[in-house]
């Protein structure tokens, strides 16, 4: 349910272009044997516009081929989810600031803290991983203050345009920019979601979005493809990320970097650390860490069992899933394909909870699939427990609609402070915090919302 095979055009100024491309595709294709989405394809002009309306006509043809989706926001819940379910224990609102070691330097515990009421916990291990993606070099050094960096970090941002910009169910890849990068605009929840950028930037802790100058560098692209001068008054929201890289050198810049990963042990401490990577390869990451894990432990390795693992929500997911809610309670179409999409088998649950009361099975605000039985959900079932949480962390508005979120934010923080029992100041600080962390992010874009 949070995974999809979306194909990426990439028009071409002429033909010659168009061969040297698809013949590379076409032995990927061969090469990728029955594991590809779907075969590559050299469309002509015609064909091409008709799959993006809105491209601009000066191409000469255009190079289809497949590639995979995932709502990246929900996938780590469910990660989280499925962890749980098999034994593990998540905290979050949590930072390591400490190990302790026996006399040999080997890592026995960490203390660390609840950010959210300041307690302290010490938690005692046969083994620790250090899986913190562009935090990695923070807890290497923790452990061991002798150890030399080895990830870089490169900042990248998307920015979200309406989703008629671009009118099509397939993604435009634009292939080269003029510093050499790559642009895409993809259709992503019913908005148009358009990136990538890429520079080297110093580690922060402080969530950030776009600048206007990363929002006009992307747009002056996508200009260059698609009708109609998309300004900056059309952007809706944008976020930003951080890129773990694994350096060789320090001379190499972060784009010319690989997405590989590594694992690493170290001889003193002990500690394994997990450095790079990406979403696409994460189940071998897990399996290749958990193999050195093992064979620290025990001195050897079972079979990983990882590719047979279902995420949370896929287990009993079914294409008769939307009449079997519409058969609990007849929600709007939008709010049942959100629900679906957001918390696959799961939806159900939180249609059953829509039952209970004419307002939970209303919507939070209007022109939102967010219900308040959504809300109640994630607070009781996913470990919201701040307006963010819930917000940006569990709902994904902030990724999505900056205007929304603001609507969200008072009304969420009212229902979480009757919930939880937070006196009128707790919810305040909570509604306030917030609040004043996306204007910061508005106002660093230069964007009226």
């Amino acid at each position: 349910h949070l995974t999809r095979p979306i194909s990426l055009i990439t028009p071409v100024k002429n033909n010659f272009a168009g061969l040297y491309y698809f013949i590379g595709l076409k032995v990927y294709d061969m090469l990728s044997g029955n594991q590809t989405l779907g075969p590559s394809k050299w469309l002509n002009k015609t064909n091409t516009l008709h799959k993006i309306p809105t491209l601009k006509s000066d191409f000469a043809s255009a190079i289809m081929y497949y590639d995979g989706q995932i709502d990246d926001q929900r996938y780590g819940m469910a990660l989280i989810q499925t962890a749980c379910k098999l034994g593990a224990i998540a905290l979050n609102h949590t930072r390591v600031e400490s190990f302790e070691k026996n006399e040999a330097g080997e890592l026995i515990a960490l203390n660390a803290r609840n950010m959210l009421n300041g307690e302290n916990i010490h938690i005692k291990a046969k083994s620790f991983i250090n899986a913190t993606g562009p935090f990695s070099d923070h807890i290497r050094l923790m452990a061991n203050n002798s150890l030399q960096p080895r990830v870089r970090v490169s900042k990248g941002v998307h920015i979200i345009l309406p989703k008629e910009i671009m009118p099509s169910k397939d993604a435009l890849l634009i292939p080269e920019t003029a510093d050499g990068r790559l642009v895409f605009a993809i259709p992503f929840q019913n908005y148009l979601l358009v990136g990538t950028t890429e520079d080297e930037t110093a580690l922060t802790e402080e969530e950030f979005g776009p600048t206007q100058k990363e929002i006009e560098y992307i747009l002056k692209y996508v200009n260059q493809y698609l009708q109609g001068n998309i300004t900056a008054s059309q952007v809706k929201a944008g976020f930003g990320g951080l890129r773990p890289l694994v350096q060789a050198n320090n001379n190499t810049s972060t784009k010319e970097l690989v997405r590989d990963h590594i694992i690493e042990t170290d001889n003193s401490s002990k500690l394994i650390s997990i450095l790079g990577g990406k979403w696409t390869t994460y189940r071998l990451m897990a399996k290749d860490t958990m193999d050195v894990c093992e064979m620290q432990l025990k001195g050897t390795t079972t079979e990983c069992t990882t590719h047979l693992k279902i995420l949370e929500g896929g287990q009993n997911f079914s294409a008769n899933l939307k009449n079997e809610i519409l058969a609990i309670i007849n929600l709007p179409a939008d709010v049942v394909e959100h629900l679906i999409s957001k918390y696959g088998d799961k939806a159900t649950i939180i249609a059953l909870m829509a039952t209970k009361s004419e307002k939970l099975s209303q919507r939070i605000i209007l022109g939102a699939t967010y219900t308040y039985a959504e809300l109640l959900y994630v607070m009781e079932n996913e470990m919201a427990y701040t307006v963010k949480d819930v917000v940006a962390r569990r709902f994904g508005a902030q990724l999505l609609n900056w205007q929304q979120t603001l609507e969200l934010i008072p009304l969420v923080g009212n229902e979480m402070a009757a919930y939880f029992s937070w006196t009128e100041k707790e919810k305040q600080d909570n509604i306030h915090q917030y609040l004043l962390e996306m204007q910061a992010m508005i106002k660093n874009a230069s964007l009226t919302i």
